[in-house]
């Protein structure tokens, strides 16, 4: 099936953060808290939910830790209140980034952002001069091993997706955004293991970079990756396939 063909940037962001499993697991913990603030503590009747447990028993997160985590969403335990905000941004070499925010402090987070990124051959940038160069879809990753890619292929495009394609040690499956709760809840009914599964923006182009450029660039996505509030980040710029040879 033919899509999306640069890959190395979203999986290169994923290994990077994976490493960091306290990092994460914050992380993890703050989308499910406010998943359950937003749509309720009941899993099965909140989409957005069901999808951060899915992260966080990924993970491996302890289950007391994600049941106190929706309980403080619920309102059931105090807890933090947060907010959430979505920045553009350019980083080097004229490529575009969108960063998801989850923060308990809006002016704290928009200048250690802004600072992070002027430090770094970036800027943010104003609302809507970046988001056009991404397309929200739906974007599972199941692992290559012990999968028939044709029966797999076969549960993904019957329950509404829009394209399946393997990427290294991954299928990599997009989905439209109304689809991808029926496409998610196919794969796991039919018990395949799921690496992640998450609302995505996919680039629509992708800006090339090398040398010196996509050095500076890998290490603005290291310290995107590390700032507490940033929950997520999608980015166009296609870094060179030995990156992770020369770190």
């Amino acid at each position: 099936m033919s899509g999306h063909s640069k890959w190395s940037t979203i999986k290169h962001k994923k290994s990077k953060t994976d490493a960091a499993r306290g990092k994460i697991f914050s992380k993890l913990i703050k989308e499910v808290n406010i998943a359950a603030r937003m749509g309720g503590g009941d899993e099965s009747a909140n989409p957005r939910l069901r999808t951060a447990i899915l992260a966080c028993k990924a993970a491996n997160m302890p289950t007391v830790n994600i049941e106190k985590a929706i309980q403080k969403g619920t309102g059931d335990l105090e807890g933090v209140n947060y907010e959430e905000i979505t920045y553009e941004a350019y980083g080097p070499g004229g490529t575009a980034f969108l960063l998801e925010i989850l923060t308990d402090n809006r002016n704290r987070c928009v200048s250690e952002i802004r600072f992070l990124l002027n430090k770094n051959g970036g800027n943010l940038a104003e609302g809507g001069s970046v988001a056009w160069m991404f397309q929200r879809q739906g974007l599972i990753m199941v692992p290559v091993e012990g999968v028939d890619e044709d029966e797999l292929m076969e549960v993904v495009l019957d329950s509404g997706a829009d394209d399946l394609q393997i990427e290294d040690e991954f299928f990599m499956i997009t989905t439209p955004v109304d689809a991808f709760w029926e496409v998610q809840e196919a794969v796991e009914k039919a018990k395949y293991k799921m690496e992640s599964a998450e609302i995505a923006m996919i680039p629509s182009t992708f800006v090339s970079v090398d040398g010196s450029v996509a050095k500076q660039t890998l290490r603005l996505m290291d310290l995107l990756d590390d700032h507490d509030d940033i929950q997520k980040f999608w980015t166009n710029a296609d870094l060179p396939d030995d990156m992770d040879d020369e770190e």
